[in-house]
């Protein structure tokens, strides 16, 4: 049986409606799909929605296209932020940095762009790229490397096909820009960090310019319907879609809490920390704890494992039915909390040590949903 995502990204590709254009209405539920798939992290989407809603009232609507349409030799170039989402929340790109980025990578590659590409199907990123899109003219690719939202460059089914980041492209809202050309991915991603550190905490970057061709044999495939799917499930059922979308995706619920304490840094580029759980309702008199790195990677009761990475943590607003950030996380919120399986893609030996909890430090075996 394939797990939940494959399951409901076959549904979409077989005879669910897929999306073909983004207005402003279809861009509400790709906001808060990509909330959802974020885990937690990867910036809040609605920062993108905001500035892409303003570019669609001087342009038109985003053309949403398969990578298939596309010719094997076409260029297709992610556009994404990097950085801390706190830092994100308070330093919003000023829009100039798309064409200027765009305009970098063109050079490098010596090659004309045909399409942009979400690198990761949550957070930020799931929006952020369609101002780029928008502003160019160019559309949007139905698919993503990740399938949600992970906290590191390295972190795509792009590397497990043996695809380099580089060369890569970044900017700042000040007009700096940088080029890299590494020796591995995860070099990128020190490189890159650092550098988006000097950048005041976030940069634009585009990188792992891909072919179609690369697209078509690595790409994790309608993740644009699939959190659109899921934002419409959100808005038309309110607090009670954590339990929709259990059954639809074959979740399990998890927790049901008031968050007690939340402890957050940011540094090195990143926002770590600790949410503190209450049990309420069913779960009264038990407490759990959830770890963040950008994203939601261990939840635990005590010393029993809830749910970790690459499976996906979720939680929403137990009054509003939201799904929330980390970096909104305050103490009294309601939550319920909702673990997701990942994409089949990150289920090998290989997957697992580049996402799973022992790369990130913790002294944990990945457990499966």
């Amino acid at each position: 049986m394939l797990p939940s995502l494959a399951i409901l990204r076959w549904r979409i590709n077989n005879y669910m409606k897929k999306i073909t254009l983004v207005d402003k209405d279809t861009l509400e539920a790709i906001a808060i799909g990509g909330a959802v798939l974020g885990s937690g992290g990867g910036g809040d989407p609605y920062v993108g929605r905001l500035m892409t809603n303003q570019c669609l009232e001087t342009t038109e609507p985003v053309k949403v296209i398969e990578v298939e349409t596309l010719d094997d030799d076409a260029l297709i170039l992610p556009i994404a932020m990097m950085g801390a989402p706190t830092v994100m929340m308070e330093k919003f790109p000023s829009g100039n940095e798309f064409t200027q980025l765009v305009s970098m990578m063109e050079k490098l590659m010596q090659k004309k762009v045909s399409a942009i590409l979400c690198i990761e199907a949550g957070g930020l990123n799931s929006t952020i790229p369609f101002v780029a899109a928008a502003k160019l003219g160019l559309p949007i690719i139905d698919g993503d490397a990740m399938g949600r939202a992970f906290p590191e460059l390295q972190m795509v089914s792009f590397t497990l096909g043996g695809i380099t980041a580089t060369p890569m492209a970044m900017i700042d809202d000040k007009g700096n820009g940088a080029t890299f050309d590494t020796i591995s991915n995860q070099w990128t991603e020190k490189l890159a960090r650092a550098l988006t550190i000097q950048m005041g905490g976030s940069a634009m970057v585009s990188l792992y310019p891909v072919t179609a061709g690369q697209c078509k044999k690595y790409l994790i495939k309608n993740s644009l319907s699939l959190i659109h799917y899921i934002g419409c499930v959100v808005k038309e059922h309110s607090f009670n879609a954590y339990k929709v979308l259990a059954k639809e995706l074959n979740g399990k619920y998890l927790f049901q809490a008031r968050v007690r304490d939340v402890e957050r840094t940011a540094g090195e580029g990143f926002t770590r920390g600790i949410v503190k759980l209450e049990g309420i309702g069913d779960f009264a008199g038990r407490n759990a704890k959830l770890n963040f790195q950008n994203e939601f990677l261990i939840a635990m009761e005590g010393d029993k494992v809830l749910a970790t990475t690459p499976d996906l943590i979720c939680l929403f607003d137990a009054n509003t039915g939201e799904p929330i950030t980390t970096e909104v996380m305050k103490y009294g919120l309601s939550v319920n909390v909702l673990g997701l399986p990942c994409d089949p893609i990150w289920k090998s030996k290989e997957a697992i040590e580049l996402v799973g909890p022992k790369y990130f430090k913790y002294d944990i075996e990945y457990q499966p949903l």
